[in-house]
């Protein structure tokens, strides 16, 4: 119990700490955006210490699988870190902040080519933009876009070579999956491959269509502002997290299928045997 409480509650920290970094080294973008972000820390940090602190799940996927979770906590911790010193270099440039623009920079060159999705984010800005800010948004779409594609290959390489979710022992589909109702309609190997197929796909697809969607609906919205700091850190961290965090879910759940069918087979080969 000691053990769980604890646990819960340095998950509820590092979640806020994540929240509030943007706001601890950058100026609030208003008068009481301060309070905003502040109400925010406090209240990711009630949602995920209740959820972890208790014995039954509610909305948090593989809570008890990691490392999913960590995997995404640590895939959006590093862009919500990289991208503000990007954007503090802009105005209280220090060696640190240079060295990350530097090196932001040096990526952009590799992404931004014709139809790619660093490429589209920048052709998403209006055509006033000013050229220090084209080249921050395309810095830090490229730190972004790196960041998510590492978090998807580490988990891709716990999968692969790690075989996951094995190693952490018997996996609770009700615990781990707890949107997941097995016992609806059709057969639960298919609908979890098609989960997972839908979800890697859509994942793939979206940092090509987010910025598409926000161009076209540019006549009738003001499009956000990404001269604000803070907005441009949250804006590109969405952009790049949740299309990332939908592969690996889907990569989760094919694995998952797949542990299924196994089972299914050594099982049907047992009572094979004990007939013959």
């Amino acid at each position: 119990m000691i053990a769980r409480t604890t646990g819960a509650a340095i998950r509820g920290l590092l979640v806020a700490l994540l929240v509030l970094t943007p706001a601890l080294y950058l100026p609030a973008s208003t008068s009481n955006g301060t309070e905003i972000v502040v109400f925010l820390a406090i209240l990711a940090f009630i949602l995920t210490f209740a959820e972890y602190n208790s014995a039954f799940p509610s909305f948090i996927e593989f809570r008890d699988a990691p490392p999913v979770n960590r995997l995404r906590f640590v895939g959006l911790m590093s862009m919500i870190s990289f991208l503000t010193l990007i954007c503090k270099n802009a105005y209280a440039p220090t060696e640190l902040t240079s060295t990350v623009y530097s090196v932001g920079w040096v990526v952009s060159d590799v992404l931004d080519f014709p139809y790619s999705p660093v490429r589209l984010v920048v052709l998403m800005l209006p055509a006033d933009a000013s050229q220090n800010l084209v080249e921050l948004v395309r810095v830090s779409a490229s730190i972004a876009y790196v960041a998510a594609l590492v978090t998807v290959a580490s988990f891709a390489y716990a999968v692969k070579l790690r075989k996951w979710p094995t190693g952490n022992g018997a996996f609770n589909v009700w615990t781990n999956l707890p949107l997941f109702d097995p016992t609806k309609g059709g057969d639960v190997v298919t609908r979890l491959q098609r989960d997972g197929r839908l979800n890697i796909s859509v994942g793939v697809l979206l940092p090509f269509l987010i910025p598409a969607l926000i161009k076209l609906l540019t006549d009738f919205i003001d499009p956000l502002s990404l001269s604000n700091p803070q907005t441009l850190i949250w804006t590109m961290s969405a952009w790049a997290f949740l299309p990332a965090s939908m592969i690996m879910r889907g990569m989760a759940t094919l694995r998952i299928a797949g542990l299924i069918v196994e089972k299914r087979r050594a099982y049907s080969t047992t009572e094979t045997t004990q007939t013959a």
